[in-house]
C-alpha cells in the first residue's frame, strides 16, 4: 500500500517544515509506502525554497511549482497527476488540518468508502467565514442530492480511481464530492479536528462566495450530464415554449369563437418566451457540439499550467 499526500500550498512558508514533521511522524506510525507532493501555486515568499530544504531532508518529496498563481482546483489537478500512490491525501498547507485524522480517513477507505471527506465539527474560523460556509454546505448538499456536511474540507482521501476519473478545473474543488458521486464512487465522510491559522492570512475572501454560487451551478449541470447539454438546455426551452404558447392558443381559441383579436400584455409576454425558448434551444445545440468535440479531446496535462519545475518521484520535469 502507498499513500501519496497532495498539499497545495500559497504563502506558507513559515508552516511547511512543521506540517512536514507531523506528516513524517503519522506515516510511520501507519507503516506504509508513502510520497509528499507539494505544489507551490506561484507563491511570492519563501515556499518554494523551504520545499527545497524538505526535499533535500527526504527523497519522498516531490515539488511542483507553478510560475504564477493558478487556483486551489490547478495544484489539485496536476498533483492527482503525479500521485502514484494507491491512495492519494489532500490537504492545506498551513496547518489547520490534522495529519493525525488520515488514519481514521483509512479506516473509512477499508470500510468500502471510495472518497472520504473531513467534516470540521468544530471549525476554528472566524463568523466571517463559517456562517457562509454552513449556508453553502446546506444548498449544495440540496442542489446536488448528495448529504455532507463539509464539502470543502481541504482534507480528504481518495482511492486512485477516483483522482484518475474525476477532473477539476477553475474553482470546482469545492464540489469534488458531488463530481465523484456522480460517477458511482461512494462517497463519505469523517469528524476531524480543525486548529486555528497560525501563521499568516487567509487566501480567500469574500467573493469566493460569489463564484461558489456560479460554481455551483456549473456542479449541477455537470452531475447531470446524462442529460447531455441538449437535453438539459431544451427541457428548459420546451418549458418557455408551453408557457409563451398556452396563452396564444387561448386567444387563437377565442378568435375562432367570433371574440375580437387585441394585442394584450400576456400576448407579448408569450411571444418573447417562445423567442427566449427558441434561443436557449440554439445554446443547447451549439454545447451539443462543444461537448463532442471536448470528448475527443485529451484530458488536462501539465502543458495546460505554466509550470516553473517539478522534482521528486515520478516528476521528471527539471527545475530551470
Amino acid at each position: 500500500m502507498k499513500i501519496s499526500v497532495v498539499i497545495p500550498c500559497y504563502n506558507e512558508q513559515e508552516s511547511l517544515t512543521e506540517l512536514y514533521e507531523k506528516l513524517e511522524a503519522v506515516m510511520h506510525e501507519m507503516k506504509c509506502d508513502y510520497e509528499y507532493i507539494f505544489v507551490d501555486d506561484g507563491s511570492t515568499d519563501r515556499t518554494v525554497a523551504v520545499m527545497r530544504s524538505l526535499r533535500d531532508r527526504s527523497p519522498r518529496v516531490g515539488i511542483i511549482s507553478f510560475r504564477r498563481n493558478q487556483g486551489k482546483a490547478a495544484a489539485l489537478n496536476v498533483g492527482f497527476q503525479a500521485a502514484d500512490g494507491d491512495y492519494v491525501v489532500t490537504m492545506d498547507g498551513d496547518l489547520q488540518d490534522d495529519p493525525g485524522e488520515i488514519p481514521a480517513l483509512m479506516r473509512k477507505i477499508e470500510a468500502g468508502a471510495d472518497l472520504v471527506s473531513g467534516w470540521k465539527t468544530n471549525r476554528q474560523d472566524p463568523l466571517s467565514k463559517t456562517l457562509p460556509s454552513r449556508v453553502f454546505n446546506k444548498v449544495t448538499s440540496l442542489a446536488t442530492g448528495l448529504k455532507l456536511h463539509d464539502f470543502n474540507c481541504g482534507l480528504k482521501m481518495y482511492r486512485r480511481d477516483v483522482t484518475e476519473s474525476i477532473h477539476v478545473y477553475g474553482e470546482l474543488h469545492r464540489f469534488i464530492p458531488a463530481l465523484a458521486a456522480w460517477e458511482g464512487f461512494r462517497v463519505d465522510e469523517v469528524p476531524v479536528k480543525h486548529y486555528k491559522r497560525k501563521y499568516g492570512q487567509s487566501k480567500y475572501g469574500a467573493r469566493r462566495f460569489l463564484n461558489g454560487m456560479f460554481d455551483l451551478m456549473t456542479t449541477m449541470f455537470v452531475t447531470r450530464r446524462a442529460l447531455n447539454p441538449l437535453h438539459f438546455f431544451g427541457r428548459i426551452a420546451g418549458l418557455l415554449f408551453v408557457l409563451g404558447l398556452a396563452p396564444q392558443v387561448f386567444f387563437l381559441i377565442e378568435w375562432l369563437a367570433g371574440k375580437g383579436m387585441h394585442v394584450r400584455p400576456i400576448m407579448l409576454l408569450g411571444f418573447v418566451l417562445v423567442i427566449v425558448g427558441a434561443q436557449i434551444l440554439s445554446i443547447g445545440l451549439l454545447a451539443e457540439l462543444i461537448t463532442a468535440r471536448a470528448a475527443r479531446d485529451a484530458a488536462f496535462a501539465f502543458k495546460e499550467y505554466q509550470v516553473r519545475g517539478a522534482t521528486g518521484p515520478r516528476l521528471t520535469r527539471p527545475e530551470h
